[in-house]
C-alpha cells in the first residue's frame, strides 16, 4: 500500500537558487509504503532549455529541529530504478519507475534528482537538487505509548507554542497536524516523520488575541494532548 503525502518538510536543497521556483519539478514528494513497494516519480522540466537529471538514492537521519543529515545509501536498504539519468527537453515530463524494500523495517531514504544543464556554458550554470523521499512502515502502527511529551510550553514574549516530543520505540510514525487551542481560537503546524528513538521539537506560532491553553498532536490512530505551561525549563507533562 502506498500513501502519497503533498507536504514538503524541507528535504529539498537548491544548490543555486532559481530564477523561477517551478523550472524544474519532482512528484510526489514524499511517499510512504507497508514494508515494500514499487512507485514511480515524475521529473518535469519546465523550461525552454534541455536538461540532465542524475538520480541517487541516500540515507538519512533527522536532528529534534527538523534538519535532514544526509549519508551514502545504507546497506540494507534496496532500491531498483528504471534509469539513473535522464534527458529531458524542453517542457518535458518523464517518469522513472523503481521497485524498494529493506532487509529491516522500517526504513527511510531519498531520492535526490539533480537537474543540469545539458550543455556547459560560460557564467553560471545552475543546478538544482529536488527529492523523492520513501518511507517503509514496520508491521505494526506507532502506538500512543511509543510518543512522549517531555515538555509544552507558550511563550508569551515571543508568540509562540513550543513542544518538545520524543519516539521512544523502534517504530516509525508520522504526526498528521499539530492544534493549538485558546478559547475558540486555534493555530494549526503540518506535520513531519518521526523516527524511532528520535526527539523532536515542534514550534507554533500563535495570533490570537488570548494565551493558549493546550496542544493536540494528531497521529493515524491516535492523539496526544497536553495542557501548555508557562515558558520556562522543560517539565515531564502526563499524557491525557
Amino acid at each position: 500500500m502506498k500513501r502519497c503525502i503533498s507536504i514538503c518538510f524541507g528535504l529539498a536543497i537548491a544548490i543555486t537558487a532559481c530564477a523561477n521556483g517551478r523550472a524544474q519539478t519532482i512528484s510526489p514528494v514524499i511517499v510512504e509504503y507497508d514494508q515494500k513497494g514499487e512507485g514511480k516519480i515524475e521529473l518535469t522540466n519546465n523550461t525552454l532549455s534541455p536538461l540532465v537529471v542524475v538520480l541517487q538514492a541516500q540515507s538519512f537521519s533527522i536532528s529534534p529541529d527538523g534538519t535532514a543529515v544526509y549519508r551514502p545509501l545504507d546497506p540494507g536498504i534496496h532500491v531498483e530504478l528504471s534509469t539513473t539519468s535522464v534527458r529531458l527537453a524542453p517542457t518535458q515530463s518523464y517518469y522513472v519507475f523503481y521497485k524498494t524494500h529493506a532487509d529491516s523495517l522500517p526504513a527511510w531514504y531519498t531520492i535526490y534528482a539533480t537537474f543540469a544543464p545539458q550543455q556547459r556554458g560560460p557564467g553560471l550554470n545552475v543546478r538544482i537538487m529536488l527529492p523523492h523521499t520513501v518511507y517503509l512502515y514496520q508491521k505494526g502502527s506507532l502506538q500512543k505509548d511509543d510518543v512522549h511529551i517531555t515538555s509544552a510550553t507558550y511563550d508569551p514574549a515571543k508568540k509562540v507554542v513550543v513542544v518538545d516530543l520524543e519516539n521512544v520505540s523502534k517504530s516509525y510514525g508520522r504526526m498528521r497536524e499539530g492544534t493549538v487551542h485558546g478559547g475558540k481560537e486555534s493555530a494549526s503546524v503540518s506535520g513531519f516523520p518521526l523516527l524511532p528513538g528520535n526527539p523532536r521539537r515542534v514550534e507554533i506560532p500563535w495570533t490570537g488575541k488570548n494565551d493558549p491553553d493546550t496542544v493536540a498532536l494528531h497521529f493515524d490512530r491516535f492523539e496526544l494532548k497536553v495542557p501548555l505551561s508557562a515558558s520556562a525549563p522543560a517539565t515531564t507533562l502526563a499524557m491525557k
